[in-house]
């Protein structure tokens, strides 16, 4: 018994032969794959139609950036996942070392210091810190017993892992990704054992360090909140992006308006259409129809996530796929919960849809990595990661 034990654990499992290069391709996930081509093409039409009926300036842009990146999620998705386990910690200092960089020669856009310019791209490091830090984590955990994750001492890496590069996005300002890549490493931990008591004990500290964070925060940020609480005390300033945000959600109706025929978006009333806002154009041309038929298609997207993590016979795998399914339903949720105004307005991009190239750059690596894990299912790593590989 003890030994069937160690072998579901992946201790003592048998080496599995390697997997041919058309194995893996017979066993990638094509209905994800499908699924988020779907996604990403009615981005591209919703780009399309933000720009008036032109390509240019978004939606050609977006396509462009698209293909390499479809390219890019099959290349991960072929790698053994054990190369990426072995890969975790340096992929996450080199994120980490380019927020460093952020902080030394970082290009300056509306008000903050989030981009590196490398002349063909702007890159953002906050965004690819999502998928840096949950392999991480993934990582660590998978190298610890259930015991030694209830041990508190057990977590102090892992929450370093989390908070020192949260703390230098914070100081980009960028309040929105630091609290993504909070919740998200959050997923982990629960995934990984992590018992709820400590959470009880974190969110309550968290509550509690809100006055004290209140007074750190920039202007422009705490008038989001104001804003939140009262739209009309501004409408044409503060207020404004909101409220013409209910506008066109509220005219769109049932079936909306018709493609490329939304007032709001069309006559330049809808502030950031191409980015924060794009959901609101889907709505206000196509209708409550148009927005649950894409809600639906990311609740989809969450479905094979959260199967992909279930069937996965290794840890590391399991905990990769929750952290990164995680993360998209938070870019959903956020994104649509913003727009809608029942949370402030933080800056999130909705996934795959909304224009941005380092957003959609690395929600197409996020799901290279979630097929990767489905490719290597029945793939079991040991704790060190050394004696299956």
């Amino acid at each position: 018994m003890a030994a069937l034990l160690q072998n579901h654990s992946g201790g003592l499992s048998p080496q599995r032969p390697t997997l041919t290069l058309g194995a893996k391709i017979r066993m990638i996930n094509w209905g994800l794959v499908l699924l988020i081509c779907t996604i990403s093409g009615v981005g591209i039409a919703l780009l399309y139609s933000a720009a008036g009926g032109q390509w240019d300036p978004w939606a050609k842009a977006q396509l462009v950036r698209a293909m390499p990146g479809l390219v890019l999620m099959l290349g991960i998705a072929l790698v053994d996942i054990r190369i990426w386990m072995r890969l975790a910690y340096v992929i996450y200092f080199g994120v980490f070392m380019l927020l460093v960089a952020v902080e030394v020669m970082g290009h300056i856009g509306m008000g903050a210091q989030r981009w590196i310019n490398l002349g063909f791209f702007v890159l953002q490091p906050s965004e690819l810190m999502k998928p840096a830090m949950t392999l991480a984590l993934a990582r660590y955990f998978h190298g610890l017993t259930l015991e030694q994750v209830g041990r508190p001492l057990m977590l102090i890496p892992p929450i370093l892992l989390v908070f020192t590069p949260v703390g230098l996005v914070l100081l980009q300002p960028n309040l929105g990704t630091s609290l993504l890549l909070i919740l998200g490493s959050g997923a982990v931990f629960f995934t990984a054992g992590v018992r709820l008591w400590k959470f009880a004990i974190a969110i309550g500290g968290g509550l509690a360090a809100i006055p004290i964070g209140w007074e750190f925060l920039h202007d422009y940020q705490r008038n989001r909140v104001y804003t939140f609480l009262d739209p009309e005390l501004d409408p044409l300033g503060k207020g404004y992006n909101i409220i013409q945000s209910k506008i066109a959600l509220g005219s769109g109706g049932l079936f909306g308006k018709g493609f490329t025929m939304g007032s709001q978006s069309q006559l330049m009333f809808l502030p950031e259409k191409h980015t924060d806002f794009i959901f609101v154009v889907l709505a206000e041309e196509f209708g409550m129809v148009g927005a649950l038929t894409i809600l639906l298609l990311y609740c989809l997207l969450l479905v094979y996530g959260v199967a992909i993590a279930l069937s996965c016979r290794n840890q590391f795998g399991r905990l990769v796929g929750v952290g990164l399914t995680t993360q998209f339903f938070l870019y959903m949720f956020v994104n649509v919960a913003m727009v809608m105004g029942l949370i402030p307005v933080v800056g999130i991009p909705l996934p795959l849809v909304s224009y941005g190239g380092t957003a959609m750059m690395t929600l197409l690596v996020c799901v290279g990595f979630l097929l990767s894990v489905s490719v290597h299912r029945e793939v079991r790593i040991s704790r060190t990661g050394v004696s299956e590989f």
